[in-house]
């Protein structure tokens, strides 16, 4: 089982949350402008790497607040987690993390 680190409650184990998808995606600023396509666009298509990939979860069983997660998909390793509206540069224990498998938040 995988711990993850709330931002806001510390490590939990992984059954505690819920994946909310890609993180950092945009609203865009005059829907109506929008034609089907570019809406479609904005609500369904996502990058799914392999590789490293930053995502939106959220703490249901403890604080019920959402936080983003930069997880390497193919180790499963979760690299930090920080606050909405901060950057994994923002996270100084980011920098300091290595991508090898196995060790986790």
């Amino acid at each position: 089982m995988l711990l993850i680190k709330c931002p806001y409650c510390g490590p939990r184990p992984e059954i505690e949350f819920s994946y909310g998808g890609q993180a950092h995606i945009d609203r865009p600023r005059d829907p109506m402008s929008l034609d089907d396509e570019a809406w479609a666009e904005y609500l369904y298509i996502r990058s799914n790497p392999k590789g490293l990939h930053v995502e939106r979860w959220r703490h249901i069983n403890g604080c019920a607040r959402f936080f983003n997660v930069k997880r390497n998909t193919i180790s499963d390793e979760i690299l930090t987690t920080y606050k909405v509206g901060e950057t994994p540069e923002d996270v100084p224990e980011a920098a300091d993390r290595s991508t090898k498998g196995g060790a986790v938040l």
